[in-house]
């Protein structure tokens, strides 16, 4: 079936059930930002790729809310469909609670699976039904009904991160969640996201493609932890591993029933987190605690082994990129070379490395005008050949033992118009700038995105992302809550502390033309201790060189030249001993003093 197709059997579900708007959001049962193939329900209804958005199906209409990441792809993905492209944040853009409101009549009725709608947006479309004396089916998964061949829920096998790599145990990790439930008067805790389980036990798995995780929710009590999984996926060793932690094992889809019998329990919930059809099926006269799940807040400061673990990870990722770079400019004016194939060399110089598992996440491979759609993804169809005068942007990472990578380079191929070269200068000023942040303890990602913005707010020019996000070790690659933003979000401005590791990626985007992105990772450290208070920094964790065929030196300050000699000079040092004199001689050239 079509796009088209699918929607109209969907809307003759929704005429025959009387359902006024139905609502498919990207999660899985899980809150998930990245999904596996089963739970692709918006990309199936709507036609659109991207890792964020939500679909709206009226009786007559459809339309797809997302980012400005996605902007660009989506308005091309949807261009063949019936479906309406919702700009989020653009003026005269409704929200989706918004839209809702205009357009459920009274008595009117909305719908949704409410495994894949967090418990506080449950809550909130519960109420603006109810206002409108209306209400809303929680418990109907019509795309599973339409969908004819969808893909099997995967069963794949699960693997322990052993202490060399996560640096504290299972049972340290719950003893210091347990401590956090007590501090709330918590007698349970319920942990419905996967990098939170991941992290807590120590596992790792492949239900999700690029991200090591396992589909799975916990129940944590002050003395064990019922873990819902396939047990299928379970090696005989690691479940008597999990035992030693008075690890319970149930069936995956047990734990609907199994919250109905938590009565006079006191559960520590978030709201974010919780699925809404776990949440309405938690008994009335249980006593509900919100908060942040512990996990959430433990995992994104990283542990010393990990630390050292992922700065590894990060070399050994710094000398495939030199090594592709290297490669890239001395062939693809010689030899046909496409995006998907560019991105396969950057991951064979990847799979050399020791500890490689397998990519981080989806790979960007985009060149010219391609790289203006913020989170491109090249097809056999759009698979473009590289050619001189313009840029390949590839935003890539590698999964290793020793953790997770996240890189974005933008190269140029041969000569450069003046205003491409223009443009990277501007994002490469953004992002040395933003590295060489100073700041007081209790500084959060908010009050620091202007270092990285001003450059382009100077000249007029912005970017319709985030500038920076936390990333997990060998789990998600975005993670919470560290993040550089300008836009207040509710819930997000968490201060920075020490062991917290972050993106810096600014970029620019140019549509029908080019963009340009350039990103490293950034360790928080704390500096000095003076009368004003706790002094913070950043250590720049990522090495490779900045192409210098596309920076304009008359627009840099002195100040942005030793930012940019020192960083190359560091890139220098740190990779030589691990390079061959040729290649050597060749970084000696792309890490030269400006």
């Amino acid at each position: 079936m079509t796009v088209s197709e699918r929607i109209k059997k969907l809307q003759n579900l929704m005429t025959q059930k009387n359902i006024d708007a139905y609502i498919v959001p990207t999660a899985d049962f899980h809150q998930s930002e990245y999904v596996g193939e089963y739970f692709k329900a918006r990309k199936y209804i709507t036609g659109f790729t991207g890792s964020a958005g939500t679909a709206v199906i009226t009786k007559d209409c459809a339309y797809l809310w997302t980012d400005g990441r996605y902007f660009i792809q989506a308005a091309k993905e949807l261009l063949e469909s019936d479906v309406q492209l919702m700009k989020m944040g653009e003026p005269d853009v409704p929200s989706i609670e918004g839209f809702l409101s205009d357009i459920l009549p009274a008595n009117g009725t909305l719908a949704f699976d409410g495994r894949t709608v967090s418990m506080g947006e449950g809550q909130t479309y519960a109420a603006l039904a109810a206002s409108k004396n209306g209400h809303i089916i929680y418990d109907c998964d019509f795309i599973d009904t339409i969908w004819e061949d969808r893909p099997s829920i995967p069963c794949e096998p699960v693997f322990p991160l052993t202490m060399q790599y996560a640096g504290e145990s299972a049972a340290s990790k719950l003893t210091r969640i347990r401590e956090k439930m007590k501090e709330t008067g918590a007698s349970m805790h319920i942990v419905t996201s996967l990098d939170d389980i991941c992290w807590t036990l120590n596992i790792r798995g492949n239900d999700i493609d690029f991200f090591p995780l396992v589909l799975s929710y916990a129940i944590i009590t002050l003395d064990k932890v019922d873990l819902y999984i396939d047990e299928n996926k379970l090696s005989d060793d690691l479940k008597t591993l999990l035992t030693k932690d008075h690890v319970k094992l149930r069936p995956y889809n047990a734990i609907y029933e199994d919250v109905k019998k938590l009565r006079l329990e006191r559960l520590l919930i978030d709201p974010a987190r919780l699925n809404y059809a776990l949440y309405i099926n938690l008994p009335k006269d249980a006593v509900k605690i919100e908060g942040t799940t512990p996990a959430y807040l433990m995992k994104c400061i990283k542990n010393p082994v990990e630390i050292e673990n992922i700065k590894n990870a990060q070399l050994k990722d710094s000398i495939a990129h030199v090594r592709f770079m290297k490669w890239l400019k001395e062939h693809y004016d010689k030899t046909e070379i496409t995006e998907i194939e560019a991105s396969d060399k950057l991951d064979a110089f990847r799979a050399q490395m020791e500890g490689f598992i397998r990519p981080s996440f989806g790979p960007i491979s985009a060149y010219g005008a391609h790289a203006a759609s913020a989170h491109y993804s090249a097809t056999p169809e759009t698979n473009a050949v590289l050619k001189a005068g313009n840029f390949l942007l590839t935003d890539t990472g590698g999964g290793y033992y020793e953790g997770s990578t996240d890189i974005t380079r933008t190269y140029a191929l041969g000569e450069i118009a003046p205003e491409l070269k223009e443009h990277f200068t501007i994002v490469l000023m953004s992002n040395l700038r933003l590295a060489d942040a100073k700041f007081l303890y209790g500084a959060s990602g908010m009050n620091l995105d202007i270092l990285a913005r001003k450059p382009f707010w100077d000249r007029g020019l912005n970017y319709n992302h985030g500038t920076g996000h936390g990333v997990g070790y060998l789990l998600n690659i975005h993670e919470g809550p560290a993040s550089f933003r300008w836009q207040y979000r509710p819930g997000e401005v968490y201060p920075f502390e020490e062991g917290m590791i972050i993106t810096d990626e600014p970029g620019i985007y140019i549509e029908d033309s080019h963009g340009i992105r350039l990103e490293n990772e950034l360790l928080a450290h704390k500096g000095a201790a003076t009368e004003y208070g706790q002094f913070m920094y950043f250590e720049t964790i990522t090495f490779i060189p900045f192409d210098l065929d596309a920076v304009d030196v008359s627009i840099l300050s002195e100040e942005d030249k030793q930012l940019l000699n020192q960083y190359h000079k560091n890139v220098f040092e740190k990779l030589t001993p691990y390079l061959t004199k040729e290649e050597c001689e060749w970084l000696a050239n792309y890490t030269r003093a400006v």
